[in-house]
């Protein structure tokens, strides 16, 4: 069983027991939080998908930890003006550890 659930933007493929890494989430670390923007969800008996969203399923993560991501270095340069800048960027992200996938 597996689900595809949408949060900051971006899908995420999701099952039970798995750990992923989402867009920075409101709540503290160890509680549970349920995310009902599913997109699509895939049982043993069959496939559901949304229009934009399934009705009645809901996913139940629990917040692993909050942490950040591998850091992003930018440079920009003007030729010939000795004009040079770097610059770093770590986008903060919530692991979020999936308990269960049900479908209503």
């Amino acid at each position: 069983m597996y689900a595809i659930i949408q949060t900051g933007g971006k899908q995420y493929r999701v099952e039970p027991g798995t750990v992923v890494s989402v867009e920075k989430l409101e709540g503290e670390q160890g509680t549970e939080i349920e995310i009902s923007e599913v997109l699509m969800v895939r049982t043993d008996d069959g496939v559901k998908v949304g229009a934009p969203y399934v009705q009645g399923a809901k996913v139940i993560a629990e917040i692993a930890k909050h942490t950040k991501a591998p850091k992003i270095i930018g440079f920009k340069y003007k030729p010939k003006k000795n004009e040079r800048r770097r610059w770093g960027h770590r986008q903060p992200v919530t692991q979020l550890r999936i308990k269960t996938i049900s479908v209503g």
